[in-house]
């Protein structure tokens, strides 16, 4: 994997760690699609670096779980 794309994915790890940012909003940030994020922080992170991998998966795992939640609100109230 060549070094520029490297950077962009581990950037984008570590703006994830200190905003706790979707990967929409890192998307929108980095100017890339968010099929791009999503592959950069669930398959070249885990190959770049797999303690970062962990720290950044337990974030979007709160994040998963925070959708449903406010899906399940809505579906309730409907």
């Amino acid at each position: 994997m060549n070094s520029r794309i490297n950077r962009r994915v581990i950037n984008e790890a570590l703006y994830i760690l200190d905003t706790k940012s979707t990967i929409r909003e890192t998307a929108k940030i980095y100017n890339v699609s968010k099929s791009t994020v999503h592959k950069d922080l669930n398959e070249r992170l885990y190959n770049i670096d797999i303690k970062l991998y962990n720290k950044i998966n337990e974030i979007l795992e709160e994040h998963i779980k925070g959708g449903e939640s406010t899906r399940l609100k809505y579906l309730k109230n409907a």
